[in-house]
């Protein structure tokens, strides 16, 4: 398993139900393949890079058709 695998693991493993998030940063990763290949010193910076600067936690209230109030949560990275 690659350095970059790992990587990739453990943000699948810290925010699991973040399939967009996953993907940007499998897509990220795969373009830094080349340079950490050649750098392997850099694979801690890329760790510290996938992790969210902030995380903004909302609640989005609605009405479902049988007229209860239902509440879901929202996040914007």
């Amino acid at each position: 398993m690659s350095v970059l695998d790992t990587i990739y693991d453990k943000v699948v493993a810290r925010d699991p139900e973040q399939p967009e998030f996953h993907q940007a940063v499998k897509e990220v990763l795969e373009s830094l393949e080349p340079v950490l290949a050649a750098n392997p010193e850099y694979a801690s910076v890329v760790e510290r890079v996938v992790e969210p600067d902030r995380l903004i936690h909302f609640r989005v209230p609605w009405v479902d058709d049988s007229g209860e109030v239902q509440v879901n949560r929202g996040f914007r990275i």
